[in-house]
């Protein structure tokens, strides 16, 4: 099952799999929805445990062509770490899908001095202001207010289009100060010369392309439920996140590294610091995540707390 589940999250096509192993094509696919779940719920614990330090973040949408429909895939990412912060899949490119992803990229760290570098769609600018908003307390009874913080910032790269081809960029800052965009700019990418753009996660789309079937540009492998999208994203995403090491974020090896060559590679979690090593792809299905807790309102039963007074 780990080698079924790594040539998938490779780009292997099912049926090539079925060929070579012999197994039903169902097995392939319940390996890949199960697979996917199991890195959903990874990703859930690890990534959205509001330990993420998000700085600088891109996001974008990828148009997936499915049977009978089109279908959207919102993506975010955090350029000092590349870290993958999630996505969401949805049938409308609407305020739904922003508000989704961007409250996921809430999820995995504080918000409060956090740069968001989109694209020309109104929908990010709208729906960040709504998603990073803050409870001031007031010390009266009573919902406290919700607050912008001062330091959200929010950039726009709009690109203008002629025939298919881009023809201008022009760039905004549309949350925050002219001065502080290039400043975290700066801080984030590590480069003396830095302006807005969405190359980080546009690159990051180029990943998910070159594993996803359905993904690539003029593909007759249309995506037949929003589902085995779904499971996909999340397996590609997660073996991105702890499994394959990333060239942009390789270091000089130092006195506490292990022997080896001159640079140490690194994983976008280990980058983040959610992980001290890079994880196998057994150790990724096989990681216990603990299940959610369970809320309960009212009373709880007399049998359970009988049973919780025995314990």
């Amino acid at each position: 099952m780990v080698q079924v589940v790594t040539l998938l999250a490779h780009g292997c096509p099912p049926q090539a799999i079925v060929a070579a192993f012999g197994w039903d094509e169902r097995t392939v696919a319940r390996y890949q929805a199960e697979a996917g779940a199991q890195c959903r719920r990874v990703h859930e614990h690890v990534v959205q445990a509001g330990q993420v330090e998000l700085g600088q973040v891109q996001a974008d949408e990828l148009r997936v062509r499915a049977v009978g429909g089109v279908l959207w895939l919102a993506t975010a990412l955090a350029v000092s770490s590349r870290l993958w912060l999630g996505g969401v899949v949805s049938a409308q490119r609407d305020r739904h899908l922003i508000r989704a992803l961007l409250a996921r990229v809430r999820a995995c760290g504080p918000t409060q001095a956090i740069l968001l570098c989109v694209d020309g769609l109104c929908s990010y600018v709208s729906q960040a202001r709504q998603v990073f908003r803050q409870p001031v307390p007031t010390g009266k009874p009573g919902r406290p207010r919700l607050v912008l913080p001062a330091g959200v910032m929010i950039a726009q790269a709009v690109k203008r289009y002629a025939k298919r081809r881009v023809v201008g960029l022009a760039r905004r800052v549309a949350q925050g100060t002219a001065a502080a965009v290039p400043a975290r700019l700066r801080a984030t990418q590590g480069k003396a010369e830095a302006v807005i753009n969405t190359a980080y996660v546009e690159r990051l789309n180029a990943t998910f392309r070159a594993h996803l079937a359905p993904l690539v540009r003029r593909t007759r492998a249309a995506v037949r439920h929003a589902a085995t999208l779904e499971a996909g994203m999340w397996l590609v995403g997660t073996c991105y996140n702890f499994c394959w090491l990333h060239d942009g974020l390789r270091h000089r090896r130092g006195a506490a590294d292990p022997a080896g060559g001159q640079w140490v590679a690194r994983t976008p979690a280990q980058a983040a610091g959610l992980t001290e090593h890079r994880w196998s792809m057994h150790e990724l299905l096989t990681f216990p995540v603990p299940p959610p807790p369970v809320k309960r309102r009212g009373r709880r039963p007399r049998w359970l707390r009988e049973v919780a007074h025995a314990a």
